[in-house]
């Protein structure tokens, strides 16, 4: 019975959920010289999907342009599977915002990267990302947002 009451949080399984290259403006693109001006989005929401069981998705968005031409966007849905049992309530919330992510991101790292290599780019490596300070500045939005008046506008 001790036993049982042990917290547990593992991996079930990680996987790619979504992957996505386009290339519009292949092949001129490749004749381009300048390099592109590259953005990267991240989004990452989970859900249970049994008694103890989350899939938590990582999304990833890198989108590179010359002035108005899109040279390539590229957007994979790193998942997983994890186990969270016998953890506190208030503590389930941040497993799935911060350490989910924390172990998707390198999966999602090495998919983006090859994914624009075979598209035929320079690699494109995205840097660490503190998981933890995006869930403290959504919190602290969420409570901003909570105690704004209720015709106010949110962005």
């Amino acid at each position: 019975m001790e036993q049982n009451a042990q917290p547990v949080f593992g991996i079930e399984k990680l996987y790619i959920k979504d992957l996505s290259v386009e290339v519009p403006n292949a092949p001129e693109i490749f004749l381009e010289r300048e390099a592109p001006q590259v953005e990267i989005k991240l989004n990452s929401n989970g859900r249970a999907v049994g008694e103890g069981v989350f899939e938590v998705v990582l999304t990833v968005t890198v989108t590179a342009k010359l002035g108005e031409k899109t040279v390539f966007l590229v957007e994979v849905g790193q998942g997983g599977i994890f186990r969270i049992q016998n953890v506190p309530e208030d503590q389930v919330e941040p497993l799935i915002a911060v350490a989910c992510p924390n172990i998707l991101f390198p999966y999602a790292r090495e998919t983006v990267s090859d994914a624009v290599t075979r598209a035929g780019f320079q690699p494109i490596v995205l840097q660490p990302v503190n998981f933890e300070g995006m869930y403290m500045q959504r919190l602290q939005q969420q409570e901003a947002a909570a105690g704004a008046p209720a015709d106010a506008s949110i962005q």
